[in-house]
């Protein structure tokens, strides 16, 4: 089976097995039994894409009174499934493997190659799925789904956390510096993240939690900084909860000795 969904082939066509819809701008279509029953993108997990390429596994599960002999599942961000006009597509780059769970039912695996070249990093966010599946029946029973699901597809982020002085004098002011940053798809390098709530978290030695102390916002080049009294040996990080565009992030501790 071939896909033809890719924006740079601007085929005209949706292609499965040979059925192909004549119209470069995609609609649903289904003709006899056949039916999608399950659609799992990434293992139910975002997509996070940082600035190298990823690859993601993709199944459609269905069904069909005579099985399933084909399917595909493929990202697209646009207004609507215009082949010629969507803002980002992310399509399978092989041929699905199906495997049969019986007489009448089969899960198809797709694996697509994400990469940021030619990503926009205003398509960061909620992503539509397209799917279908192709019945073993006559030729053109088929279901076609161009919104069946969503998916997010995220820019990756990075966290890093640094106290000072270390060690530490009881009562003395302890600065924990950072930066927030993330993944830019145009240049496929990692700049700062502005303007983001960032909290500073706090676990004392031989404790079993973090406790959060404040939040502080990142800075014009993600940059991060806040201030503490030294009390007790701990360990300092940040904490990101993530946006509409970007995961969540931790970054690593930073442990204090006060004396």
């Amino acid at each position: 089976m071939r896909i033809r969904t890719t924006v740079a082939a601007v085929s005209g066509a949706v292609v499965l097995s040979g059925l192909a819809l004549p119209s470069a701008q995609a609609a649903d279509s289904h003709k006899g039994h056949t039916k999608i029953t399950k659609v799992v993108v990434n293992g139910g997990k975002d997509i996070v894409l940082g600035t190298s390429e990823k690859k993601i596994t993709m199944t459609v599960t269905g069904t069909d009174p005579k099985g399933i002999k084909d399917g595909f599942v493929a990202l697209w961000y646009g207004k609507k499934l215009d082949w010629s006009r969507l803002d980002g597509m992310l399509s399978p780059a092989k041929d699905p493997r199906c495997t049969k769970i019986d007489a009448k039912r089969a899960t198809c695996k797709i694996v697509v190659v994400a990469h940021p070249r030619g990503l926009k990093n205003s398509t960061a966010g909620t992503w539509n799925v397209v799917a279908g599946l192709l019945g073993k029946g006559r030729a053109e029973n088929h279901v076609i789904k161009e919104k069946y699901k969503t998916a997010r597809v995220l820019r990756a982020t990075k966290l890093t956390a640094d106290a000072s002085p270390e060690p530490a004098n009881k009562g003395e002011t302890v600065t924990v510096s950072g930066a927030l940053t993330r993944a830019n798809w145009e240049s496929r390098k990692y700049a700062g993240y502005t303007g983001q709530s960032v909290k500073l978290q706090f676990k004392a030695a031989g404790a079993s939690a973090y406790t959060t102390v404040k939040s502080v916002k990142s800075g014009v080049k993600g940059q991060l900084k806040a201030t503490v009294k030294a009390s007790v040996d701990g360990t300092f990080r940040y904490v990101f909860g993530g946006s509409a565009s970007s995961p969540a992030v931790v970054s690593a501790g930073d442990f204090v000795d006060v004396r």
